[in-house]
């Protein structure tokens, strides 16, 4: 499979593409979603380290509201209503999953498994955002609600499963 190519008029490093791209993951020529939410992982383990789960979900929050802009532009650019190299929404919505795990690579893989299940078949309202909610919102509202149910799950988990 190819990679995916830029926007016309957006270079590499135009900040709607890097924000967008999360720094080119999404350009990846396989499973550009999967990197996304690969991403993310570090980035909650330092954060959850060092900080606290607020830290996590005021950056999930900023790089929503960014994600909304930046998503919108790329989309507008490609003419796509959800074009494949953004995965600004998959980081965020990871981050969102992992915000409630707790500091263990056997939760961080669970809610890393459950996030992309859920993200992958979007069940609703997730599917309905994907469907009928354009534009940069909708890019990033879908995975939103994927990211409330693979919460919702792993919560379950950790209840059972201490």
């Amino acid at each position: 499979m190819a990679a995916h190519s830029l926007p016309r008029g957006l270079s590499f490093f135009h900040p709607v593409c890097l924000i967008s791209t999360c720094c080119g993951l999404g350009l990846m020529p396989f499973a550009p979603g999967t990197w996304g939410s690969l991403a993310a992982l570090p980035i909650a383990w330092v954060i959850l380290t060092h900080w606290n789960i607020y830290v996590l979900l005021a950056l999930a929050a900023i790089l929503f509201f960014i994600g909304i802009f930046a998503s919108n532009v790329y989309a507008r650019r490609t003419n796509e209503k959800d074009p494949g190299p953004i995965v600004i929404d998959e980081v965020v919505g990871q981050l969102l999953v992992l915000s409630i795990a707790p500091l263990s690579w056997s939760y961080f893989l669970t809610a890393f498994v459950l996030f992309r299940i859920t993200d992958i078949y979007k069940p609703w309202p997730a599917s309905w955002a994907d469907r009928s909610v354009g534009g940069g919102f909708g890019i990033m509202l879908d995975d939103i609600f994927a990211a409330a149910y693979a919460a919702a799950i792993l919560y379950g988990l950790i209840v059972l499963f201490p």
